[in-house]
């Protein structure tokens, strides 16, 4: 029979019977879609978890989109300074979703299965650990290195470190020590960006992953070099994550395309994108269909 399947807060609720089904919201002329399979025994343990994941994952993107679009109308309505900063803060936004949805809510929610990028971390991260080698994460956001450091420790069953801009000088000193240590050392060393872009040397580390990006390939590599200081003995592979279908993927493939424009960024942080007509944003920060895969 049909049965309530999904509903928190009055919010949702989803009425099915067994089978496979596909959800659909749309919003404006984007629409999206995600496959749902509801199991025979609605009592059986875990019964609302999966299904409540994949729908609130549709929400989030729902609402977000609406966001954008709010945030477009108000940058449209604005000029100079307050227009720039109207600009840097939804990159800033879109950002924060592209790289987890509880970043940018803060509202303590659960991790899995809500960001394509850490699911895909997760696994190169174990392989790396299996192979005995060891990794440096890099965000620019503090409160997601804090995030990453507890599901990392939970699900991989390791210790992980964590350096932010807080960190008193003598814990940095001790953490780094500690990393270096290549018997005994934590394999994962979060960091972010700022805190570590500058006179460090982690040569025990033979992986780095950008976990977010910074659009300005200046920064990014003052991180990575972290890495390639005198005593690197190991072939250093660098991750850049984007997320699919967003400003991400669009951003990191102007900077690729465009040698001129990515020299001449150096130094000018993201304001670079401030510059962007109305109608430029709009596309920027468009979600493509790309960005929803049915499993």
């Amino acid at each position: 029979g049909w049965r309530p399947l999904v509903s928190w807060g009055g919010r949702v609720s989803v009425l099915a019977a067994p089978g496979t089904y596909t959800l659909k919201l749309s919003v404006g002329e984007q629409e999206f879609s995600q496959e749902l399979i509801v199991k025979k025994d609605p009592n059986s343990a875990g019964r609302n978890k999966d299904i409540q994941a994949q729908v609130k994952m549709l929400l989030e993107l729902r609402d977000n989109s609406d966001s954008a679009v709010d945030m477009i109308n108000k940058i449209e309505e604005s000029e100079g300074i307050k227009r720039k900063g109207l600009i840097l803060t939804t990159l800033m936004k879109l950002k924060q979703i592209c790289n987890h949805p509880a970043l940018f809510s803060q509202d303590g929610s659960p991790l899995p299965n809500r960001s394509g990028k850490l699911a895909r971390m997760e696994e190169m991260l174990e392989e790396m650990i299996s192979e005995g080698d060891k990794g440096l994460i890099f965000t620019q956001f503090a409160g997601m290195g804090a995030m990453l450091r507890h599901y990392l420790q939970e699900k991989l069953g390791c210790e992980v470190l964590f350096l932010h801009g807080g960190t008193p000088k003598k814990k940095r000193d001790a953490m780094i020590q500690r990393f270096q240590d290549e018997v005994h050392g934590p394999p994962i060393f979060i960091l972010s960006l700022k805190a570590g872009g500058l006179g460090l040397n982690l040569t025990a580390a033979n992986h780095v992953f950008h976990f977010d990006r910074w659009w300005n390939p200046a920064v990014e590599n003052q991180a990575t070099d972290r890495v390639f200081r005198i005593g690197q003995k190991k072939n250093v592979e660098v991750h850049k994550f984007v997320c699919i279908g967003t400003l991400e993927e669009r951003i990191d493939e102007m900077i690729k395309q465009k040698k001129e424009l990515a020299d001449s960024i150096i130094g000018a942080g993201e304001s670079w994108l401030t510059e962007f007509s109305t109608d430029q944003l709009r596309e920027l920060f468009s979600l493509s269909s790309d960005a929803i895969r049915s499993d």
